[in-house]
């Protein structure tokens, strides 16, 4: 894996960090590789009253397995630059580079 790659997402325990760089308005919610050192998500909803934000949890919350309460936005609830923490998921986060979910 490429430094760049790596610089996307941590462990911490129990968690996983991820920055994400979330592209609202697409067709559908999926990954769409590394950009700037962080995993891009285009997100198939209009970033209006937390509508993104909310497709972003249930995609998230449906990759890593969890519940959408273990799905908390750290950093960046109204802009495109995220810090996002999964709580207590056993799945990795390079799958999602590979298959565009965990």
């Amino acid at each position: 894996m490429s430094d760049n790659a790596k610089t996307w997402y941590r462990r911490d325990g129990e968690s996983i960090i991820l920055t994400l760089h979330v592209q609202p308005g697409a067709k559908r919610t999926e990954v769409a590789g590394i950009h700037d050192g962080a995993l891009k998500i285009k997100i198939g909803a209009a970033p209006v009253e937390g509508q993104a934000n909310a497709r972003l949890v249930e995609f998230l919350k449906k990759a890593f397995d969890v519940p959408a309460s273990r799905v908390i936005i750290r950093q960046g609830t109204s802009g495109r630059r995220k810090v996002v923490e999964i709580q207590g998921s056993s799945r990795s986060a390079e799958d999602l580079l590979v298959t565009g979910k965990a």
